[in-house]
């Protein structure tokens, strides 16, 4: 084994940062931007706000408690990554390559679940008028908050040729998920693990 440059005090820090940028580009978003509301920055990227209720690409669990479920599912999920992490620095030692990728992952989760549990009482309603932090007609209950999405990059946007199978003919967008940085930090996290593989978990 071999001794880590990253520690889990730094370690910490680096997900406390990250969670500070994702809620803050949440809250800014939040606070300036109708529902729906769209600004284009270039042709292929725009900030483009919407609420996410589920998971990606607005999956929900069906039922009146779907929603609970996945909150405290989530909860669950990041203490056994708050675990991992602290098991691969202090007891393990692993790579720092897995290291980074636990942060990333942990932060971006966590980062999900601040929506998920505070902002259905702490936002008014984003459909009518510009949303109000800690107000006193909050949307909401806990547990209930919706996730706060902006980033949307249509890099290409068309018609695919009629030959295709399934889907010719069809008008079709590249990239058409709406996503946020918690969002991005977990699939940079899962990136690391898939395509560092071996330097992730090393043989020796």
């Amino acid at each position: 084994m071999k001794n880590n440059s990253i520690s889990l005090r730094n370690a910490y820090l680096l997900v406390v940062l990250i969670l500070i940028v994702d809620q803050l580009s949440k809250i800014y978003i939040k606070t300036n931007f109708l529902l729906g509301e769209e600004v284009e920055v270039f042709s292929w990227f725009k900030i483009y706000f919407i609420e996410n209720e589920g998971m990606a690409w607005g999956t929900k669990i069906p039922g009146e408690y779907g929603k609970l479920i996945l909150t405290v599912f989530r909860l669950f999920a990041v203490a056994g990554i708050g675990y991992w992490l602290w098991d691969s620095i202090t007891k393990r030692q692993s790579s720092n390559y897995l290291i980074v990728a636990i942060v990333l992952i942990m932060a971006g989760a966590f980062g999900n679940i601040l929506d998920s549990v505070f902002y259905g009482v702490t936002f008014d309603d984003s459909q009518q008028n510009v949303a109000t932090l800690f107000t006193d007609r909050p949307y909401g209950t806990w547990f209930h908050g919706k996730v706060v999405d902006m980033f949307y990059f249509p890099i290409w946007q068309g018609n695919l040729p009629s030959w295709l199978p399934i889907w010719g003919g069809k008008e079709f967008t590249f990239f058409n998920a709406i996503f946020n940085i918690a969002d991005v930090a977990i699939s940079t996290g899962v990136g690391i693990l898939l395509f560092f593989n071996k330097k992730v978990f090393p043989k020796n």
